[in-house]
């Protein structure tokens, strides 16, 4: 009977907001979502991870226009770091314990869910969610993935994938083809050994796993020394987006870093395939290729993304991709051959290679690393990458003995087996930077008040989307990097950026809020309960 009234009242809402009852998006719709300027179908917009819209109805010269329109503030207050997605007319959000579908022209809560934690959890960080054939699905901190139905928010199954106990949790946002569900936890920092996974849409079963850190036997422990204590806590999580090639039927995940963090004696070698990217054959997870761009790393620098994915036209076509990591590097690279076909610095880098020590070691950048959560974006007309960036250096050294594994390792201190210190704060800022996408030149560069971890969006109408620290949602020309529009959206922009259309226009919506560990090193940046902003022309 409860459920007979939650589906009721979901409905009546539905259509007192005007907003049909959509049950996708199918599969050939998230193979078109690249050409899609209606929805927003994945966290990166499309599986190629452009983050481009094609809308251009706010533009360079109506933006000034733009307005907010309404917003929607969560319940809790968690980590405000979710990217959300739309699908005709309605939008998806996510926080650590609630989903919700919003009428993405006012806001209007069409269904609300909140997960009720059935086990510990690890971290409370959550960064969205996946959407396909009348489903979205998430992962909890707890270890669970969730399906729900997109038409009402009712449960269609959940099933608990990854251990908590075991230092496991789910941060990132699932990528969905066919009928497999694609994630791999995180909690490197608490002594465990990372995979990636696929998982039935129809009911969460396992279908294949591959690890990001091998078993002892595999061909890459070789590059571990074959030492198992290294190998059993080697980290490797999955934390930030993947991308998927429909053509090829490849998988490419960003793989974290090696743990512990600083301490490397238990783990000799290069660390396959930490800091690396892997390209995996998504329907049995057989390993194609990989690229470790940050071999032994003693750093935290993990390669955060591996996307946009594109065409480069010089000469003849290549496939590519722009990979970019917490070490400060915009490399591009050929996805047939494995060529890095340039490696460019996108934040200030000292230090940032060799062996450390232990004594401390000034690095640039700092363990939070020159790139986060949210990608770069790619603009097929200007043949431009936008990448966003955190200016900000540090302090690490090695600890003498290697850290002390708990029975529990969730109640004890990070898997470091060092120290890290931030700079200070007031010395901490950001970049966007515009790079030409062919050559990796510099097009131009802005220079943020404090680092630039939110969203960042490009559109056809020749704007660069994005928000800062300060609590500033701003527009810049996508061809000088001028600002010209801002709006206070009174906390801290860490979530995601979107363009999509609804009711026949063009919004813009803004994730903001309490952002986690930067409000911790810097409490005056503030922000409340999660809130998502959104905006469109008057």
């Amino acid at each position: 009977m409860i459920a007979l009234k939650q589906h009721l009242w979901s409905a009546i809402l539905f259509a007192m907001s005007g907003v049909a009852l959509a049950s996708g998006p199918t599969q050939r719709e998230l193979d078109d979502a690249t050409g899609d300027s209606s929805n927003w179908l994945y966290v990166d917009h499309d599986y190629q991870g452009t983050r481009y819209s094609a809308l251009a109805e706010i533009n360079t010269k109506t933006v000034k226009r733009l307005q907010k329109v309404c917003a929607h503030t969560f319940a809790e207050k968690e980590p405000s770091q979710t990217a959300p997605l739309v699908y005709a007319g309605v939008l998806y959000a996510t926080t650590a314990h609630y989903t919700v579908a919003l009428d993405g022209s006012s806001c209007r809560v069409l269904w609300q869910y909140k997960w009720k934690p059935r086990d510990r959890e690890v971290v409370l960080t959550q960064r969205g969610a996946a959407l396909k054939d009348g489903k979205i699905v998430r992962g909890t901190a707890d270890g669970y993935l969730i399906a729900l139905d997109v038409q009402t928010g009712q449960e269609v199954w959940t099933r608990q994938v990854a251990d908590p106990a075991a230092g496991y949790f789910f941060s990132v946002a699932p990528l969905i083809v066919d009928d497999l569900i694609l994630i791999g936890p995180a909690g490197s920092e608490w002594a465990s050994k990372g995979w990636i996974g696929a998982f039935r849409l129809s009911n969460g079963e396992r279908v294949w796993r591959f690890n990001t850190v091998p078993d002892l036997g595999e061909a890459a422990a070789e590059t571990w020394g074959h030492n198992a204590r290294g190998l059993k806590t080697g980290g490797g999580s999955i934390w930030t987006p993947m991308a998927y090639d429909a053509q090829r039927h490849l998988l490419y995940v960003p793989v974290g870093n090696p743990a512990p963090d600083f301490y490397d004696q238990d783990r000799p070698g290069s660390n396959l395939y930490t800091g690396s990217v892997i390209a995996l054959d998504v329907r049995t997870g057989k390993l194609a290729w990989y690229y470790q761009g940050a071999p032994h790393d003693q750093r935290d620098y993990d390669l955060t993304h591996v996307s946009p994915l594109f065409t480069l036209k010089s000469g003849h076509d290549r496939s590519v991709m722009a990979v970019t990591g917490k070490d400060g590097l915009l490399r591009l690279l050929d996805r047939d051959t494995q060529e890095v076909l340039y490696s460019v610095p996108f934040t200030t880098r000292q230090n940032s290679e060799g062996p450390i020590g232990k004594d401390f070691v000034h690095i640039c950048p700092g363990t939070v690393g020159g790139h986060e959560w949210n990608g770069s974006a790619y603009d097929p007309k200007l043949n431009a990458l936008f990448v966003p960036a955190t200016d900000w250096c540090g302090d690490v050294r090695v600890s003498a003995e290697p850290p002390k594994i708990e029975e529990d390792n969730t109640k004890g201190p990070f898997y470091f087996g060092g120290d890290g210190k931030f700079g200070p704060w007031k010395e901490a800022s950001g970049w966007l930077t515009a790079f030409d996408a062919s050559t990796g030149k510099e097009r131009w560069k802005y220079h943020a008040r404090k680092p630039m971890i939110g969203g960042v969006v490009a559109t056809a109408g020749n704007l660069v989307f994005t928000g800062e620290l300060d609590g500033t949602f701003e527009a810049l020309d996508a061809n000088t990097g001028k600002v010209i529009y801002t709006h206070d959206v009174g906390g801290p922009v860490g979530g995601g950026v979107v363009s999509y259309s609804a009711q026949s226009e063009q919004h813009i919506a803004v994730v903001s809020g309490f952002v986690g560990l930067y409000n911790e090193v810097a409490p005056e940046l503030g922000g409340a309960n999660p809130t998502i902003t959104v905006f469109a022309l008057k």
